[in-house]
């Protein structure tokens, strides 16, 4: 079985990769990544077995001679840009990955008869929950309200995952994961920004009075339900929700790391808020934990201090990592 997994050098592809191999020694993993400032070879150049192409989804002629290379049955997308702050400042290259190179690899999948295209979206399509709003989660069936550039792009490539669906019965399944957090991850993003400011004694930016809350999910427990999805090869379309139930505000989870390091609170800097701050993001995972029996692993602050340590012991990595500023 030959699968190519798209954006594998990225945060939460490259544990994907380590967790497949993991578990499927002997199937082909064909990963495809440009590697743009996020993408990182480092991060699965230890993993086995694995054919790696510098291949941008965008480039459809060059995409196309990969899938006429190998014959592919499954393909899980992880590319796409995702710093929200990123799209503010240039929306464009989240049009260009996140919608125009979703629409290649839809392309790719009705031309190559590809039997799966498993595509990793974002709980930010969905919009944020205001603070005193009567629904305090969504299901996979609510409605698409993003508000930022990036979650715009991301859910019009949901809109034109269904399309392709319903036109031509294209074989889909999207998920929607929370906020991730764990070792690997780029440290432009909250949690790393934390932790390194903090390693290095620099103030820690907090937007606003940091009331906001998101959802934390810690990477492994999401590749583990992505696997679990992936493995199940049962459905024809489906959407699923992936998240913790762990809310908390985001001065908490920068509190809690400032403790877990013994650094003191008064690192921390309120600055000026985003434009268009969701509030929070949560989710309802009952479908994928009714049908394969799923549950998150670790808590927050397990996660957290496994998080810490990671990073403690890789400044060399995020330290070099290109786009730090």
């Amino acid at each position: 079985m030959n699968i190519v997994i798209t954006g594998g050098a990225g945060f939460i592809g490259s544990h994907f990769v380590r967790k497949l191999r993991e578990y499927k020694r002997r199937i082909t993993i064909i990963v495809v990544d440009r590697l743009t400032y996020a993408g990182d070879i480092r991060r699965i150049e230890d993993v086995p077995g694995i054919d790696f192409l510098r291949v941008d989804i965008c480039d459809y002629r060059r995409l196309s001679r990969v899938f006429a290379r190998w014959k592919v049955r499954y393909i899980v997308n992880f590319a796409a840009q995702t710093h929200v702050d990123r799209s503010i400042k240039d929306d464009t290259p989240f049009i260009d990955t996140n919608i125009k190179g979703t629409h290649n690899l839809l392309r790719i999948t009705k031309e190559f008869k590809i039997k799966m295209f498993y595509h990793i979206s974002t709980d930010e399509v969905y919009g944020d929950i205001e603070e005193k709003a009567k629904h305090r989660y969504f299901s996979e069936n609510s409605p698409l309200r993003p508000n930022s550039p990036y979650a715009a792009s991301k859910a019009s490539a949901d809109l034109l995952i269904r399309s392709y669906r319903k036109t031509y019965g294209l074989p889909s399944v999207i998920i929607r994961p929370s906020n991730n957090y764990g070792p690997w991850q780029h440290r432009e993003k909250f949690i790393p920004t934390v932790i390194c400011n903090a390693f290095l004694n620099k103030s820690v930016p907090i937007y606003a009075r940091g009331k906001n809350r998101r959802e934390w999910l810690y990477v492994e427990d999401c590749v583990e339900a992505i696997l679990r999805i992936v493995l199940s090869d049962t459905h024809n379309w489906a959407i699923y929700n992936i998240g913790s139930r762990v809310r908390p505000q985001n001065i908490d989870v920068a509190r809690r790391i400032l403790k877990i390091m013994n650094k003191p609170r008064s690192l921390i800097k309120y600055v000026q808020d985003r434009p268009g701050h969701d509030f929070m993001y949560a989710l309802s995972c009952n479908r994928l934990e009714r049908e394969f029996g799923w549950k998150p692993r670790v808590s927050l602050n397990d996660g957290l201090k496994k998080t810490v340590e990671w990073y403690i012991a890789h400044r060399e990595w995020w330290d070099s990592v290109e786009g730090n500023d």
